[in-house]
């Protein structure tokens, strides 16, 4: 069967009905966005492989309890349950350590701005409570603008470049093919990125 002819509504019902095929045609055109989170949120602190275990669990929890009558769409109903699930996730492996939790970023590359559809390459939520659930993100671009340029003035040239292409989706392996560098050498870079991220945060609290 054809499932691209299908909404996502569409194919929820018919996972709920027991069509295997329309579950997991959803949980594959799905599971890139749970992978971009898993980026992210690596960059903070999270196990990659653990987030990704967890958002597609949270995939397949959005499938199951979708209602077309009380959700405005499937993707954003995805997107809502995926990142309580991660971020649920992260916060279950922080505590006891001491890891400040009471500032949340999520990076996107290549979003596009609702308002003036400007193609834009920034931090596109900011928590800055720990006791917002994540329906209070919000999207502020001039806090946003100003800690992506605090962040660039921290960074090398090799890491600014190892940022952009991990955020768009390159591994390891093609990113130090694209850079002429060892994957040990980007690991390092990322780990750096890492470190100089949670210090420009910690500086702006």
């Amino acid at each position: 069967m054809n499932f691209e002819r299908f909404s996502d509504e569409e194919l929820c019902e018919k996972a709920k009905e027991g069509d295997g095929k329309a579950e997991n045609y959803l949980l594959n055109k799905y599971k890139n966005l749970v992978r971009g989170k898993a980026k992210t949120l690596y960059l903070l602190g999270g196990d990659r492989e653990d987030l990704i275990q967890e958002g597609m669990i949270g995939l397949f929890m959005a499938v199951r309890d979708f209602d077309k009558t009380k959700n405005a769409s499937f993707s954003t109903f995805a997107n809502l349950v995926c990142e309580r699930r991660m971020y649920n996730a992260i916060k279950a492996g922080q505590a006891g350590k001491n890891i400040p939790l009471n500032t949340y970023i999520s990076l996107y590359a290549g979003q596009t701005d609702g308002e003036n559809s400007d193609d834009i390459k920034l931090i596109n939520n900011l928590r800055a409570n720990s006791h917002l659930e994540p329906e209070g993100f919000v999207v502020d671009k001039e806090n946003t603008v100003f800690l992506l340029e605090k962040l660039s003035e921290v960074l090398s040239k090799l890491e600014e470049e190892v940022l952009d292409l991990y955020l768009s989706g390159k591994d390891y392996k093609e990113i130090a093919e694209m850079l002429e560098r060892s994957p040990k050498s980007i690991d390092n870079a990322l780990g750096r990125i890492k470190t100089k991220f949670k210090t420009v945060i910690d500086s702006e609290k």
